[in-house]
């Protein structure tokens, strides 16, 4: 099973920079899609019909903004919609689909760039999310979990260009990177760190100052799994490489 992640800000303009061809090179199973940025009937979906998905959107209510994605090969048991949360299911921030006893979860983090309020709800939307999928966890028993998407935080020092002079910037501040802490102590693995260990590896650069260029970038977009699919990770990696955003994809292959 290959599984990919991509914040594509945008799917429209993706598309126009060739994001179907990247589909179409890579194969995945499953896709997982943060920032659509589409409401459904913006959404060309026969584009990926013809080449072989089954299409879940669930769009942010605000027009042209946030909304997440799963597209996928074989046809799901079942599909979640939201957290039951007014404010986050407004924004559009969580899908989930199952196959039998896998539950793969596409999650859009909120930013909190624009400022406190919005760093307010970004923590708010942390707490939520952690408590909401514990108690997923408890109603599931031994169902496997992959939580695949952008979470808005580096989680170590290797994980951004520069530590030190973004310590106080949101993404990188100390209560958001001690959830993470938080959040693989809690039987979830990052599945890039499991098997690379090497720095400047990221998935999101500025479109200022020549950052991608540069390679000035942040990890913020994670592939996580729950422990008992830890002994199933075949590869993970980055696309590097690929520029239909101002992010880059993320693959998982378990066997």
């Amino acid at each position: 099973m290959k599984i990919v992640t991509y914040n594509v800000n945008g799917i429209r303009s993706a598309i126009s920079k060739g994001f179907v061809d990247f589909v179409i090179r890579e194969n995945p199973d499953i896709i997982c899609l943060q920032e659509i940025k589409a409401n459904y009937e913006d959404i060309d979906e026969q584009i990926f019909i013809n080449i072989g998905y089954h299409c879940f959107w669930y769009p942010a209510q605000k027009k042209g903004y946030s909304g997440v994605a799963i597209l996928c090969k074989q046809k799901p048991d079942d599909i979640m919609y939201g957290l039951g949360h007014e404010l986050f299911d407004y924004e559009g921030r969580i899908i989930g689909a199952t196959f039998g006893d896998i539950t793969v979860i596409s999650c859009y983090f909120p930013s909190g760039t624009t400022g406190d309020i919005r760093q307010d709800v970004k923590y708010k939307f942390l707490d939520y999310f952690y408590n909401y999928f514990e108690n997923l966890k408890i109603k599931n028993g031994n169902q496997k979990w992959i939580v695949c998407g952008d979470y808005n935080i580096c989680h170590k020092e290797i994980d951004i260009h520069d530590p030190k002079g973004n310590k106080n910037s949101s993404g990188f501040l100390q209560e958001e990177r001690a959830w993470m802490d938080k959040w693989f102590n809690s039987g979830m693995v990052d599945t890039f760190r499991l098997l690379n260990s090497d720095p400047h590896f990221y998935t999101w650069w500025s479109y200022r100052a020549g950052a991608r260029s540069r390679n000035k970038g942040w990890r913020i977009d994670y592939i996580s799994v729950s422990e008992n699919l830890k002994n199933k990770i075949l590869q993970s990696g980055i696309y590097s490489n690929d520029f239909q955003s101002d992010h880059c994809g993320s693959f998982l292959v378990l066997k």
